[in-house]
């Protein structure tokens, strides 16, 4: 199969068959084989019920129906669990992100040797209240994760099949998928300019609390990315600096009392500066050894991604 188009929804009945026909004319003009996945993240307003209506009459549609709504992240990593096309696009259900892209994401992908393509909507028609915090945030994210993307936001997204295989995507996570390949190993990652269209039906999900937890999801996986397997490197070097500072200013106090016969060590400021620094040095440190017990004793501690081998024939 040459593609699979992951598409997550909430409350997009009224755009489904629109966008499933414009996908699947753009399929046909291209001659490509395709599946479209569509996950329900907990409709109430009869998505699924059109979504079963789509499948019946082409049965290169699936749908995947979640119970309650667990968020787009969660949307996203079923439906990549559930792909099988060489070349997986996302893409969002409100008929903002144009299927008119996918010729030229797949050909990236296939022919131009990205593992990662992220649509850049250079031209919006969001709100200031949406355009601004996602400015905030895409710079944010250039600094933390050194990837060179305008839009890490844009739905519209083309990935090799092997790549949102090792990746696991939860919380609002879904923004990162390009900074977690990244730490996998896929590093040949880029960008093209897409159209964004106005809304026509329904109204946006984003929200500032969408764009705070972000900004936490932020941190958290570059914590685990970089410190997953061996915390005591953060951990250790922290307690160690603190511990190290405290232990200075110990030394000194302990000077001051012996060689200057000052007697009031614990009426100045600076003895519990000392003392804060080194009980902290000591928790970061206890923090990280469990920690890296607790890593060390992972089922998936030895899980390393390989991408090629040689010599192993017939073993």
């Amino acid at each position: 199969m040459d593609i699979s188009v992951v598409i997550p929804l909430l409350n997009e009945k009224e755009s489904l068959s629109e966008l499933s026909s414009w996908i699947q004319m753009v399929m046909k003009e291209n001659s490509f084989s395709y599946e479209i996945i569509f996950v329900d993240d907990g409709s109430n307003d009869g998505s699924w019920d059109e979504i079963l209506s789509l499948s019946k009459n082409d049965p290169s549609i699936r749908g995947i129906k979640f119970r309650r709504n667990y968020g787009k992240a969660a949307g996203l990593n079923r439906g990549f669990e559930m792909a099988a096309g060489e070349v997986v696009i996302t893409m969002d259900a409100d008929l903002q992100d144009s299927p008119d892209e996918i010729p030229e994401l797949y050909n990236m992908i296939k022919n131009e040797g990205y593992d990662v393509v992220s649509g850049w909507k250079k031209k919006r028609y969001d709100p200031l209240s949406k355009t601004i915090p996602t400015k905030v945030y895409n710079w944010a994210t250039r600094k933390a994760s050194g990837i060179k993307l305008h839009d890490f936001n844009c739905g519209l997204k083309a990935y090799r099949l092997d790549v949102v295989k090792s990746v696991e995507i939860h919380g609002e996570m879904h923004r990162y998928i390009p900074v977690m390949a990244k730490w996998a190993g896929y590093r040949n990652i880029g960008e093209k300019v897409v159209t964004h269209q106005k809304r026509r039906y329904g109204t946006t999900k984003f929200g500032m609390e969408r764009f705070i937890n972000g900004l936490l999801d932020l941190l958290s996986i570059t914590f685990v990315t970089k410190f997953g397997r061996r915390p005591m490197h953060l951990f250790g070097s922290l307690g160690t600096f603190l511990f190290f500072i405290g232990f200075v200013i110990a030394g000194y106090l302990a000077f001051a009392k012996i060689m200057l016969a000052e007697y009031k060590m614990t009426e100045r400021p600076l003895f519990y500066l000392g003392l804060l620094c080194m009980v902290m040095g000591t928790q970061f440190f206890l923090a990280g050894f469990l920690a890296e017990m607790i890593s060390r004793s992972a089922h998936d501690r030895n899980n390393y991604l390989i991408e090629k081998t040689t010599g192993f024939e017939g073993k």
